[in-house]
């Protein structure tokens, strides 16, 4: 099946609004946002299919307005069914001056025999702020199924001002790779990423406030690097799902988001 969605927000004075939603099933968007005199809009992306089936083609399009805020959800677990030929899924980002972005998606839980291959363009402009995360399970993995989907696929892009400053490539294919070898899973079954980036971000006291935090975690190993533009990147390995899911919902929560055009309508505000 052949889905698309088009999500465009916009600002009235100091709030971000829906302007535009479009979509073809089994994709729909609700706006959860409980707040309405927030700046942030919070919008949940929902689907009446139980997970991606084979043959699958997503098409998936945001666009922000200048200095718009937005907290894109998930409903549940992404699961991804057992395929022949596989699916796919092509998300577009676009990033108008001044805007912010948190996505933090549920866990991939690709099932037996999985092929899937998605990619993420994010295009952003100066003064933007993007939280944006990926966590992979291993699959059902109290059935058993531990590393048997054929093959998940995943490219993050993120440019600003057109310029490509972090690519992301993440390729598993169980069947080709010794997955529990140095540089690869080294005995975990589940792994997740976070992207932060913030041109007014202050890096080192963000920096050591995410180790502290991820240092008290048990059964997990973590990094936390700087990237090319003003920012952080955050990579765990784990056993469960939902404790890395958890753990970049938190890190989120400790990130500023405000850009320089967004904390410029908040002090004028009356």
């Amino acid at each position: 099946m052949k889905a698309e969605l088009h999500i465009q927000a916009a600002r009235r004075d100091t709030r971000t609004y829906l302007k535009k939603a479009y979509f073809t099933p089994p994709l729909k968007v609700a706006d959860i946002t409980e707040d309405k005199k927030a700046n942030q809009l919070q919008l949940m992306f929902m689907s009446s299919s139980p997970g991606i089936l084979d043959g699958d083609e997503y098409q998936l399009q945001i666009d922000l307005d200048e200095g718009c805020s937005l907290e894109l959800q998930t409903q549940s677990y992404q699961r991804l069914f057992t395929m022949k030929q596989g699916a796919s899924q092509q998300m577009r980002v676009s990033m108008a001056k001044g805007s912010s972005l948190c996505f933090l998606p549920h866990p991939v839980v690709p099932h037996e025999r999985s092929s899937f291959s998605a990619t993420n363009d994010i295009y952003m402009a100066d003064g933007c702020s993007l939280i944006w995360g990926e966590v992979l399970t291993c699959g059902r993995k109290l059935n058993g199924e531990i590393f048997q989907f054929s093959k998940y696929h995943a490219i993050t892009q993120v440019f600003i001002d057109q310029k490509l400053r972090i690519k992301e490539n993440l390729l598993i294919q169980p069947s080709t790779m010794d997955l529990k070898a140095i540089g690869q899973m080294e005995g975990f079954t589940h792994q997740a990423s976070l992207i932060y980036l913030n041109e007014q971000a202050l890096l080192p006291a963000i920096r050591e406030t995410i180790t502290t935090y991820l240092a008290q975690q048990t059964d997990i190993l973590f990094g936390v690097s700087a990237t090319p533009a003003n920012g952080l990147l955050v990579r765990l390995l784990g056993q469960r799902g939902e404790q890395l899911h958890t753990c970049l919902k938190t890190i989120a929560r400790h990130l500023p988001q405000t850009t320089i055009s967004q904390s410029k309508s908040i002090a004028h505000e009356p």
